[in-house]
């Protein structure tokens, strides 16, 4: 029981004078903790800034395989149909042998 009385008076005498602060008892410290909450909104602004440059940038580039994947496909479809078209006329003269 002396332990825990011990450690609640140490605790206190360690943080004597900070519950003002909380309180905003003190002007300097409120005006030094909205300082401190302003340079923290800037740096989650700046951390989002770069987030969304690195995320367009993300997008920009997927777009842009997309799009080189689709003229892929097209060409490869492009060279399937000419090949169908090849195959089916060999085709063609092999029923006419037969």
């Amino acid at each position: 029981m002396s332990y825990r009385r011990d450690r609640r008076s140490s605790k206190s005498a360690l943080f004597d004078g900070f519950d003002k602060l909380e309180e905003g008892g003190l002007r300097s410290s409120s005006s030094f903790s909205h300082e401190i909450k302003e340079h923290d909104n800037d740096k989650a602004i700046d951390s989002l800034q770069d987030r969304v440059t690195f995320l367009k940038r993300l997008t920009g580039d997927i777009h842009d395989e997309v799009e080189s994947h689709n003229r892929l496909l097209d060409r490869m479809g492009n060279v399937m149909d000419a090949t169908r078209g090849i195959m089916s006329g060999t085709m063609d003269r092999f029923k006419k042998d037969t």
